[in-house]
């Protein structure tokens, strides 16, 4: 004769891994804690003209593999944009978490800046900027590479990939911060777009922070 307690552990055991599964994946916050610090938000292009910015890596609003985060890999994504208005004499990119803030901001994963109005496109797994081309800052300091995703266990983060066209090109120092960049884009912005991709924790992070 089956027992009630052989039948109910197992049962139980079930749903407790199944909450543990549903936890992991859970959508992001309903309020994007730095929503109006974001780049696009703070920086906006004349007349509101936009890009089209996508990736081989996600849809836009789907899940960042893990491969390109820092959990696994830390590999560039790829992205490739629609071609910015005439007058467009460089692009800059601005990667930022807006559900994560650091010091009263989005934290900051990658920039880069002085990208040619020829280029549209940047491989996946790139490791070095186009010629012409530079790091700027991220979290770490100045002058740092891609630095994907790190998304502490809970809901999912929305991670911000912004493009923008701008009529100049930017003279960053070697130790320019978020604020230098933002300040030498201002008033040179022709349109701007991005492609949000949402992060995660892998079931066995832990208690990480998000960086």
């Amino acid at each position: 004769m089956i027992s009630y307690n052989s039948m109910i552990v197992p049962s139980l055991i079930f749903v407790a891994g199944l909450a543990r599964n549903v936890g992991a994946q859970q959508g992001p916050p309903a309020v994007e804690a730095g929503a109006s610090q974001l780049a696009l938000a703070s920086i906006p292009a004349k007349g509101g003209a936009t890009l089209t910015v996508t990736t081989p890596a996600f849809k836009a609003g789907g899940d960042i593999p893990f491969e390109n985060t820092q959990y696994k890999g830390n590999v560039f994504p790829g992205l490739s944009w629609t071609a910015g208005p005439a007058g467009t004499k460089s692009y800059a990119i601005i990667m930022q978490d807006g559900d994560a803030m650091r010091n009263g901001a989005p934290i900051l994963h990658w920039t880069m800046v002085n990208i040619p109005a020829s280029v549209t496109k940047l491989d996946a797994g790139m490791t070095s900027p186009p010629a012409g081309s530079e790091y700027g800052p991220n979290i770490r300091g100045a002058s740092q590479p891609y630095t994907g995703p790190r998304t502490p266990p809970g809901p999912k983060h929305r991670y911000h990939l912004q493009v923008f066209a701008l009529g100049t090109a930017i003279a960053l120092s070697s130790k320019a911060t978020y604020a230098d960049l933002t300040d030498a884009m201002k008033g040179q912005v022709l349109a701007s777009g991005e492609v949000i991709g949402l992060g995660r924790a892998p079931d066995d992070a832990g208690g990480q922070t998000s960086h």
